[in-house]
Order: C-alpha cells, then sequence, then structure tokens
C-alpha cells in the first residue's frame, strides 16, 4: 500500500527537491518521517515566513518547487508573507499547510481558520489533499507552480488523509511537463526583425522571463549582435555578466535611467515582468518591441509587437537574423555606470554603505552569491555589489519584503555547498530574521551575514526627511551585534573602519563558520543618493 505521503514525498524528490522546510504541526509529522525514509532532510526553522522564503528562492535557484510546511491556523497565517514573496517574485512553491481532520473541521473552531481562502489572493492554486487523487493533484500542483510564470501552489493537508492508500490513476501524467519547443520560422518573425533592423539605437530591457527559459547567454548574444545596451531588473543582476561593456546596470524606476533609455530608438524588452517595476506609468514614447513567454495581462508597458515563445529559442533566432547594430551600447553603458557612481558617491563621516558594497566586492570571491535585503541599503547593493553569472544576486523584489537576506542565503548554501555566500541587509531586516542564524549554524549552512547597521529603519526615515517631517519612531541601536551571533553559535564582529570591514571580510573567507560582521555605517547621504537615482 501506497500512502499519501509516501506519494508526496516520492514526488518531491522525484522533482528535483531533496528536503522540507518549516515548522511543522502535528499532522505533518507522517509526512515527515516519509521523507526520512526517503534520505530527505527536514530544516526545522524558527518562522514560518523565512521557511517559505527558503524553499521559494530553492525554487528560483534550481526550477524546481521548494517544499515549505506549517501547522494549522497560526503557522498557517504566520507564512502568508514568505507564500506571498514567491507570489510576487515568481518563485516555484509548493506550501503545505496542516488541518484538522474533516469531521473536527467541521464542528471546531479554535485554530481554524479557512485556509483556503485566505491563501487564495496569494496562490496559483490551492487545494484539499484527497488520498483518492494525490496522485493528479501532485502532477497539477508541479505543473502549476513551475509554468510561467512561476508561482506557489498550496496543499491542505488534513490529518485524516496522510496514511490512507493512494488511489491509482490507469494512465499518470508525467510529474513535470516535458515540453518541445520547435524553432521558430523566420517569415514568422519577419515583423520583429523589420523593427530591430530599422533601429540605430536599440536598449535591452530584460526581466525574470529570461531565468524562466534559461535564456541569459542568448539574451547576452543578441545584445552583442546588435551592440546595444542592457539594462537589467534587481533581481536579473548577472544574467550579463556585469563586467560585460554592454551592461549598463540595473533599472530602479528612477530618473538617472531616463537619460539612458531616452536615447534610444528601439526599447526591446526581454521576458520584462511589470511587477518588477515601480508602479508609475511607462515614462518612454521610445517604441517597444516585447519578447515574452507568457502574455503580459497589464498595459503598463505599452509594447509596439509582443512576441510570444520560448525565450531561449526566440532570442536565439533573432541574434542569428538580425542585422548588426551600430555598436552605439559599449559607450551609452559606460556613460550610464559613470553617471550612477558619481551619484552614489556623496560624502561620509566614517564608513559609508557604498564603501562597504566596493570592499565587499574587492574582498570576497567571484563567484560568490549575494543576498539582499529590503530596504534604504538595498539601493547602494543593487548598484555597488557586481554579480557574473544568472541567479547569483538574490533578492525580494516584487514583494519587496524586510527580512528575506539570511533566508535567502540558506537556499543558496543549500544549492551551493562549495560556493561562498553572503547576506546583505540592514539591521531592521536582520532583526526580522534573527532566529534564523540558530538554523544556519543548527544545519550546517555556513553563511557570512554584512549588516549595515544605521541604528534606524533608514528608508522611512529618508522619507520623513524628504517630507520635511522630523524623525520619529524608527530608532533601532543599542544592539550588541557579537554577543548576538555568539548567543546562537555563530561568530560576531562589529565594525566602523573600511581596514577593519577588509579584516572581517577576509577572516570570514577562511572559516567555515556561520559569520556576522556589523557595520557601523554613516547614513546620512542616502538622501542625496535617493533624490539622484529614483523618484520616491
Amino acid at each position: 500500500m501506497t500512502t499519501t505521503v509516501e506519494i508526496l514525498a516520492d514526488a518531491f524528490k522525484e522533482a528535483g527537491t531533496p528536503f522540507i522546510v518549516g515548522h511543522p504541526g502535528g499532522e505533518s509529522v507522517e509526512l515527515m518521517e516519509a521523507a526520512r525514509l526517503r534520505d530527505m532532510r527536514f530544516i526545522l526553522m524558527k518562522q514560518e515566513v523565512a521557511g517559505a522564503m527558503l524553499a521559494a528562492t530553492w525554487g528560483d535557484l534550481t526550477g524546481s518547487p521548494g517544499v515549505c510546511l506549517s501547522t494549522r491556523g497560526p503557522g498557517a497565517a504566520n507564512m502568508v508573507n514568505g507564500i506571498a514573496h514567491a507570489a510576487l517574485d515568481r518563485s516555484p512553491l509548493i506550501a503545505i499547510t496542516d488541518r484538522y481532520s474533516t469531521p473536527q473541521h467541521e464542528i471546531g473552531l479554535r485554530q481554524r481558520i479557512d485556509q483556503i481562502a485566505m491563501m487564495a489572493p496569494v496562490v496559483k492554486w490551492g487545494t484539499t489533499i484527497d488520498a483518492r487523487v494525490v496522485r493528479s493533484q501532485v502532477a497539477r500542483a508541479m505543473r502549476t507552480a513551475t509554468s510561467p510564470a512561476p508561482g506557489p501552489v498550496q496543499f491542505d493537508m488534513p490529518q485524516s488523509e496522510t496514511v490512507k492508500e493512494a488511489g491509482d490513476l490507469l494512465a499518470p501524467p508525467p510529474l513535470l511537463p516535458n515540453v518541445l519547443f520547435p524553432d521558430p520560422d523566420r517569415a514568422g518573425l519577419k515583423d520583429a526583425i523589420a523593427m530591430i533592423d530599422a533601429a540605430r539605437k536599440p536598449i535591452v530591457l530584460v526581466g525574470l522571463g529570461t531565468y524562466w527559459d534559461n535564456a541569459s547567454a542568448e539574451m547576452v548574444s543578441l545584445a552583442e549582435q546588435l551592440g546595444a545596451p542592457v539594462l537589467t531588473t534587481s533581481k536579473l543582476k548577472g544574467s550579463i555578466p556585469e563586467d560585460h561593456p554592454l551592461r549598463a546596470g540595473c533599472i530602479i524606476g528612477g530618473l538617472i535611467e531616463r537619460k539612458l533609455v531616452s536615447q534610444a530608438d528601439l526599447i526591446i524588452t526581454i521576458g520584462l515582468d511589470a511587477v518588477e517595476l515601480q508602479p508609475k506609468p511607462w515614462p518612454y514614447t521610445v517604441p517597444v518591441l516585447s519578447l515574452a513567454n507568457t502574455p503580459a495581462l497589464d498595459a503598463l508597458v505599452p509594447a509596439s509587437l509582443e512576441v510570444m515563445g520560448n525565450l531561449r529559442v526566440l532570442v536565439s533566432a533573432l541574434s542569428q537574423w538580425c542585422k548588426a547594430g551600430s555598436g552605439w551600447g559599449q559607450a551609452a553603458a559606460a556613460t550610464f555606470r559613470d553617471d550612477v557612481t558619481n551619484a552614489l558617491n556623496t560624502p561620509a563621516q566614517g564608513l559609508s554603505p557604498q564603501r562597504v558594497m566596493e570592499i565587499a566586492r574587492a574582498e570576497l570571491p567571484r563567484d560568490t552569491i549575494a543576498t539582499c535585503d529590503a530596504g534604504a541599503s538595498r539601493l547602494l547593493v543593487v548598484q555597488k555589489w557586481q554579480s557574473y553569472g544568472p541567479r547569483e544576486f538574490l533578492t525580494s523584489n516584487g514583494l519587496g519584503s524586510m527580512g528575506y537576506a539570511v533566508p535567502g542565503a540558506l537556499a543558496a548554501r543549500l544549492r551551493y555547498p562549495d560556493r561562498p555566500v553572503v547576506a546583505f541587509t540592514g539591521d531592521g531586516g536582520f532583526l526580522m530574521a534573527v532566529a534564523e542564524l540558530q538554523t544556519a549554524v543548527r544545519e550546517n549552512l555556513p553563511i557570512t551575514v554584512v549588516v549595515l547597521d544605521d541604528a534606524e529603519i533608514g528608508l522611512i526615515r529618508i522619507k520623513q526627511e524628504i517630507k520635511g517631517i522630523p524623525r520619529h519612531g524608527v530608532a533601532i541601536g543599542g544592539m550588541d551585534w557579537e554577543k548576538l551571533a555568539q548567543g546562537f553559535g555563530a561568530d560576531g564582529v562589529v565594525v566602523d573602519t573600511e581596514n577593519g570591514l577588509q579584516d572581517a571580510l577576509k577572516a570570514a573567507r577562511h572559516t567555515e563558520r556561520t559569520t556576522v560582521i556589523a557595520a557601523r555605517i554613516d547614513g546620512s547621504g542616502y538622501v542625496e543618493q535617493f533624490n539622484a537615482l529614483r523618484e520616491l
């Protein structure tokens, strides 16, 4: 007899996810045991939201849905923010929530929430597990979570279904879709080719769909063929190596990039998802050619022509069939990079956040994977840190949630156990996930956490200052970072000079221990930097 939980565990492992993460409830123990018997890890998190973010990031890095679980009621409610991250950051995820058996669920009130209804706004599909059809439910969940745009699926798992015999299927579907994308026909792309060939100054804007189809290399080839500068969204940092001469920088929805984009006579968007952009009207009158693998259902980006298809296949064909461009991109990209650098080089008393990033990039190996939290420091991290390969920079952009950097770094360490991983976070964001330091230590997932400590919720202080409102209600401060790290079994050090930061990073590189480096920074330049780069 094959039980429901055995079907689930087998499916997760077959799909490429050899662990479950979360904070379990009583109804979860049979699934945990089924996973253990299959040599799958269970990673106990201290917060359900961190577990969901870790699992979602595993989905980003591998394409296989991460799996997180929670107990019913409070655990499910607490996990919502992590599932919302997976929804808006387009991460394949399967979230399992415990539930009373049906008789108890129908008559009880304590810890009972309509979890399907609660999750409905932030999942692609939600269902209650039924042993009779669980094989079909799992197959649908895998396809739903991984198909563009990827996202979360929820399983509500009643206690009564966990060890029931699973129903059979006469013709079970493949667990993951096996899809063939035929080469496009040149005549079918004639309108797109004509638009590109007519442009003297095309620019390429790159978004998440590029990752869904593993089309980074093809995107770079097209940019090289056209000699076009490349702007990426923040989650696409590294999709074009950031020392490539055509790499301009990141789209942040600010004034500084308009100067570059407005010089172009054609904007080519590749896999751009409106969830990655600032919620404001599209500011350009330049014609737009959209290359995408899923239709845009909003009108934020007014494309003159939208071409649908698998981006790896589609972009590869265009790079072969389009004429060589004018080559304007290298100079334009270099000018833009200089403009950003100059805008960020504001004076500081002591250690500035921009110098923290420059020193970290100089000290850490080229193949370091970086995660970044939301907050005032994110602007500096996105612009100053450089990544050289796809998925080497991880952040919460669509949701923009604080508390992401640490669980995201743990996922990166799980995926790449032999590569260095650094988490950049403000003091506020770090405190939202501080308990997961214990997870890093206990699970032997060593990471380096660089805390940019300005003793306040910097982004809100910036907005207060810009609006002429006195600073109020944003102070943090007073943390003994060394003792905090040591209390979790990690190493901790506080630095306030460039030399001190260099020494701390060098030491962290040569240890297999989780290390917290608290960099006490002067954030007084944030307002000037934000005013130069981004509209608030």
